[in-house]
């Protein structure tokens, strides 16, 4: 089995330059948080973007439906930024991909010290080899429907919509 990682940016892929005094894109750092989280699942990497979700465009989502319709693997993970990442499940959802798709991110970076990204990018490699055909969130050491999860922007946590 091999998964498809698409990379959209989001948080988790984002550099503090401490220059401008603010987080920004440089290049990812998923090839290098795989090899440090050991990751024994064989992964082929593609990167579309690296945008802050709040760019996000319904042009951009069509690109990321795109990748998951052509790809040769039923199993797919999507990076993405945590503010607008249930708006793309849900896009996802309506289009019907027929695929097991996960899509995760992080509230802080992958570069700096105390990031939540790993352990996201572990969660989700785990549940897209274990749930049904379906769109999915893993955050917060929890997988949700994609067609019913919220960002808790108090909190800075993902919660199912009741």
């Amino acid at each position: 089995m091999r998964i498809h990682l698409i990379l959209t940016g989001g948080t988790i892929d984002k550099l503090y330059n401490p220059l401008q005094g603010q987080l920004g894109f440089s290049q990812t750092h998923i090839p290098a948080a795989l090899e440090q989280g050991r990751c024994g699942v064989d992964v082929e990497i593609q990167q579309l973007c690296l945008k802050d979700s709040l760019e996000m465009t319904d042009q951009d989502r069509a690109q990321i439906l795109e990748a998951c319709r052509s790809s040769a693997h039923q199993q797919i993970i999507i990076t993405h930024g945590t503010d607008t990442m249930a708006e793309t499940a849900r896009y996802l959802i309506a289009a019907n991909p027929n695929k097991t798709i996960v899509l995760t991110g992080a509230m802080i970076p992958l570069s700096v010290n105390g990031s939540d990204g790993l352990f996201n990018l572990g969660s989700a490699l785990v549940a897209v080899q274990v749930m049904p055909t379906g769109v999915y969130i893993a955050m917060n050491g929890r997988v949700f429907n994609g067609a019913q999860v919220t960002k808790n922007r108090g909190l800075g946590v993902f919660e199912a919509l009741h």
